[in-house]
Formats: C-alpha cells, structure tokens, sequence
C-alpha cells in the first residue's frame, strides 16, 4: 500500500464528512437515528476485538486471546475497575502462553 493511496482515503475521508457537515447543516436528526449513531462506535470496537481475538493471519485461531477476552467479559460483568479488568484480560492470557 503506497502512501499515496493512504492520504487519498484519508482525503476522500475527509471530504465525505466535511460534505455530511455542509448538508446536514444544523438540521436536527430524528430521535431514533441519533441513538443508533451512538452505538455505531461500540459496535465497530467489539468486531475489531472479535476479529483480532479468533483470527490469526487469514485464518481462524482459538488461543490464550480467546480465554484473556473470556476473563476480561466476566470482569466487566462484575463490574471491576476498568484497570483490573485490562490486567485480569492480559495477566490470564500471559501465564497461559507462558505454560502453553
């Protein structure tokens, strides 16, 4: 991938939302779109957590990750600190490469 390409999407990007600015103007949006696009960031986190848990080049792998994310899920669900749900995440997925 060149560097030319890169700034061309960053550009196209750009200009894609400077155009969604300039339409919509301060227009309101409905009730029900704006809380759809406050999901949009959520849903776009959790499949880049998805897809770089359980892939592995172009293909699938279930490993130490996949258990790192199970106890991070579990800890969020008790709802700990976010510090030690990140250290519960990365110290189980650790010791398992290290005995595995």
């Amino acid at each position: 991938m060149s560097w030319t390409f890169v700034l061309s999407l960053a550009a196209c990007a750009y200009g894609l939302k400077l155009l969604g600015a300039v339409i919509i103007g301060q227009r309101e949006m409905p009730l029900v779109l704006q809380r759809c696009l406050l999901l949009i960031p959520a849903a776009l986190l959790a499949g880049l957590i998805a897809k770089d848990t359980f892939t592995t080049g172009q293909s699938y792998a279930i490993d130490a990750r996949a258990a790192g994310l199970a106890v991070a899920v579990l800890a969020t669900w008790r709802k700990l600190p976010f510090v030690v749900v990140i250290v519960a995440g990365v110290g189980t997925t650790a010791l398992i490469r290290v005995f595995v």
